[in-house]
């Protein structure tokens, strides 16, 4: 009696199923996330896990139903995150003021012409971020600046790198980290002062 070998499917067979449902999944997911999580960067890094945990499969095809295992995992990650007790996003830092509480991320995007120490301050947060981004390898920064800044979907760059969507995730997932863990240094220095 011969047994049946199972089916493995070939990498560029893994990335086209894979970029299909980033495509036809992406914006439903980022929308059932949203509701769920404090801020837009919680729920794209969520988003992001999704994606690397369906790109790490071994072969995406057994998944019988992709919708219910994507809310599924979704589900999860929105749980995870939950449990995670953490201040790693530019919304959680903030600056006090006699006036006001600023968020940081508010503050990198002010015009602070007439308050020089809001503008040295903001000059600090933004060399931080520079110096930090200049850490990370090319690619990981690319990507970063890419999505972040020129406001690129990450399949759109996997097409123009001629990567896979999970090379792209991956990438981006390192920079995250990279950029929380040194903002969150300064963020500490600053309020060490």
């Amino acid at each position: 009696m011969r047994l049946l070998e199972p089916f493995t499917m070939t990498k560029q067979e893994k990335e086209n199923i894979i970029s299909q449902t980033v495509n036809k999944y992406g914006d439903r997911l980022l929308a059932f996330i949203k509701p769920k999580v404090k801020n837009n960067e919680d729920a794209e890094d969520i988003l992001q896990e999704v994606w690397f945990q369906l790109s790490n499969l071994t072969n995406v095809s057994d998944i019988v139903n992709i919708s219910n295992w994507l809310f599924s995992v979704t589900r999860n990650k929105i749980t995870d995150n939950y449990r995670k007790k953490k201040t790693e996003n530019l919304e959680d830092y903030t600056y006090e003021d006699d006036d006001e509480t600023l968020i940081i991320k508010d503050i990198l995007l002010m015009d602070f012409d007439k308050s020089p120490e809001l503008k040295l301050f903001q000059d600090d947060i933004w060399q931080a971020l520079l110096n930090a981004l200049d850490e990370l390898p090319k690619n990981q920064r690319k990507v970063y600046v890419d999505n972040e800044f020129n406001n690129k979907t990450l399949q759109q760059i996997a097409d123009e790198e001629g990567e896979n969507v999970k090379t792209i995730i991956s990438r981006k997932s390192y920079a995250i980290k990279h950029l929380r863990f040194r903002l969150k240094q300064l963020y500490q220095d600053l309020n060490n002062d």
